[in-house]
């Protein structure tokens, strides 16, 4: 019916710092939902059900009354290296074993360690850790409770016994009383508390089911709820998700459960995707609108420009946090437009990458998959990705985290009998992207030199 966008800023500074004040978040959900509520002409007491997601491995650090310690270490800060490290050669088989994932400093266990040690006074503070969609949540409901999804990015959450892992919780000094209680995805959290309803203008007593990570929400938001089902994203993060019955744990892939129980959504992960042509523009100027306009008008391979959007290190295939980017290739001929334009193909080969990677490793890919995410929007940037992937990309009407949430409340509510009566009566397919012959051959061309580059960089890696 209406949807609204507030952004908030993140804080970066020295050694890879990438910090959010909880704080906006809240504020941003508050406006957005009041945005929402009038541009739908709908009053808060007509909403039966609410449900919140967020990116997932962000800890907010809390003391026993809930008031925010620190700005949230995001997901993509890269301090946490030296901590990565350490448990990596002093625990890496074990933790694989239980958390299906090697130490890296996307993960919150590394990140709170490096908090315990360099910030001692902010730790002996903290009472509590909520992540960053219960955070919010609690904000509007008083609750402490989180879901498996969300704890599966913890790396103190153990897959196996769904529980949390009272030995990785010691190394950090926690107990089960510092961690929110455990409970499913569409699971009631609480309900709209007063002063959240004056603030956001919903109305008190609204019941508020957990929510899950944003791109289990996207993942569903996209349709996907069946063994086989492929996505690709153009988010902050890049990914290509595969939806399969079974866990895959893969030291280059990032592997959750799905919403719908059962399912799982193993993929890749390139950790710049929209987020480098957003820092294009705010440290370049411009606009989204107008780099369509003026890179729709460059070549396919930007003139010999190339990017690598390694901003704040990579995952898949390198899983590598200190791995940095660049452009190359550059000359006195090119233009703005040539950069915008390289910034978008950059990705794209970087999610080229990342679909090599799943077909040297024989996992099940589709021949085509639903495109989702920000990035998304740009007609021109699906297409520069469906001719480097060579994939025909599914658009869908809706593919927002948020309409995932939506589509659970809805559920939780009753106005859909399951998951997948939600997916098939909310998620509309309005198109396909075929890839262009000439253009995929350019890239396919193209990717040699894309690699070989990465390699050089690799051999760059910041220790700063």
């Amino acid at each position: 019916m209406a949807t609204a966008t507030t952004e908030y800023p993140t804080a970066y500074g020295d050694g890879g710092m990438a910090e959010q004040d909880p704080r906006d978040w809240y504020s941003a959900a508050c406006r957005n939902i009041r945005s929402v509520l009038a541009s739908a002409n709908v009053c808060g007491e007509e909403v039966s059900c609410v449900c919140f997601d967020a990116a997932t491995h962000t800890a907010v650090l809390l003391d026993e009354e809930f008031r925010v310690l620190r700005r949230a270490i995001y997901w993509t800060d890269t301090r946490s290296r030296k901590q990565a490290e350490r448990l990596q050669r002093e625990y890496g088989a074990d933790i694989f074993r239980r958390f299906k994932h090697y130490p890296d400093t996307i993960w919150t266990l590394p990140q709170l360690l490096w908090v315990k040690e360099n910030e001692p006074e902010i730790w002996t503070k903290t009472k509590r850790v909520l992540f960053a969609k219960d955070y919010v949540r609690h904000c509007f409901t008083g609750d402490f409770v989180t879901d498996c999804i969300e704890a599966q990015g913890s790396m103190f959450y153990d897959f196996d016994a769904a529980c949390w892992s009272a030995p990785y919780l010691a190394m950090l000094g926690l107990t089960n009383e510092n961690l929110p209680r455990l409970v499913r995805p569409l699971d009631e959290a609480g309900k709209i508390l007063p002063n959240a309803a004056k603030a956001s203008g919903l109305a008190a007593g609204t019941p508020v089911i957990c929510g899950a990570t944003d791109t289990a929400m996207e993942v569903f938001a996209a349709g996907a709820v069946k063994r086989g089902d492929m996505t690709v994203k153009l988010a902050t993060a890049g990914r290509i998700c595969l939806v399969t019955d079974k866990l895959i744990a893969d030291e280059q892939l990032v592997s959750y459960s799905h919403v719908a129980e059962g399912l799982y959504y193993p993929g890749t992960a390139t950790k710049s995707s929209a987020a480098s042509l957003r820092w294009f523009r705010d440290t370049f100027g411009g606009d989204y609108a107008a780099f369509d306009e003026m890179a729709g008008k460059i070549p396919a391979g930007s003139d010999g420009l190339l990017f690598h959007p390694y901003l704040n290190g990579e995952l898949t295939p390198y899983g590598d946090p200190a791995l940095r980017g660049g452009f190359t290739g550059v000359s006195a001929a090119h233009t703005k437009a040539h950069f915008a334009r390289a910034v978008m193909e950059g990705v794209a080969l970087s999610l080229k990458d990342c679909l090599r990677y799943l077909k040297e490793k024989g996992y099940p890919i589709s021949d085509s998959g639903v495109i989702l995410g920000g990035g998304a929007k740009s007609a021109l940037w699906r297409q520069i990705t469906a001719n480097a992937l060579n994939l025909r990309l599914v658009t869908v009407e809706n593919s927002d985290s948020s309409f995932g949430a939506a589509m659970c409340a809805g559920v939780a509510a009753g106005f859909f009998s399951s998951l997948q009566a939600a997916a098939e009566k909310c998620c509309k397919r309005t198109g396909i992207v075929v890839p262009e012959a000439k253009n995929a051959a350019v890239y396919e061309k193209l990717y040699p030199r894309y690699k070989k580059t990465a390699e050089f960089f690799g051999s760059l890696s910041y220790e700063g």
